[in-house]
């Protein structure tokens, strides 16, 4: 039964091996070497294309211009951020020339102040105005700042220690 079958596979083999060959030698058979004719497309759809491609070609155009639009202000925005940079820098540099300009005129008026004879200080501010005088003598050492003090009158040494005192209350503790 098995050789029978084997001997049908075999037969059919042969026969369906030329087949093909009949097939590609027919008559009705298109010949693959010349090229098939199709037909024009419609009009309309010759026409909706060439629209399309037209507003492709205008958008990747904006497109374009938009991208170069925005290197450009990239590349302004990056020359301010520099210039900017730059201008901190200075405007530190400068803050830090005066910070340390006014801080030197302090100590040096408040080493004049601590110099004088506590009975002349003492007068010099019992005219400043309390605030203005506090600030000095709250950079005075406390010798030179109580010999000041004790020349002055009560109210006036009062008021001034009041703000001495005072001027720190309002710090954040934590």
């Amino acid at each position: 039964m098995i050789l029978a079958l084997f001997l049908a596979a075999s037969g059919a083999l042969r026969l369906g091996a030329g087949v093909g060959q009949a097939l590609a030698n027919a008559p009705d058979a298109v010949d693959a070497a010349t090229p098939l004719d199709c037909p024009a497309p419609p009009l309309a759809l010759a026409q909706a294309l060439l629209a399309r491609e037209t507003d492709i070609a205008r958008q990747e155009a904006t497109l374009a211009d938009r991208m170069a639009a925005l290197d450009l202000s990239e590349s302004a925005i990056t020359l301010r951020l520099s210039e900017l940079t730059a201008a901190e820098a200075n405007l530190k540099a400068t803050l830090t020339l005066a910070d340390g300009a006014a801080e030197n005129d302090l100590a040096r008026l408040t080493a004049v102040y601590e110099s004088m004879k506590p009975a002349d200080a003492a007068a010099l501010f019992g005219a400043m105005a309390p605030e203005f005088a506090a600030g000095f003598l709250g950079r005075m050492r406390p010798e030179s700042a109580a010999a000041i003090l004790s020349g002055m009158s009560a109210e006036a040494a009062y008021s001034i220690s009041v703000l001495i005192a005072g001027r720190n209350a309002l710090v954040p503790k934590e």
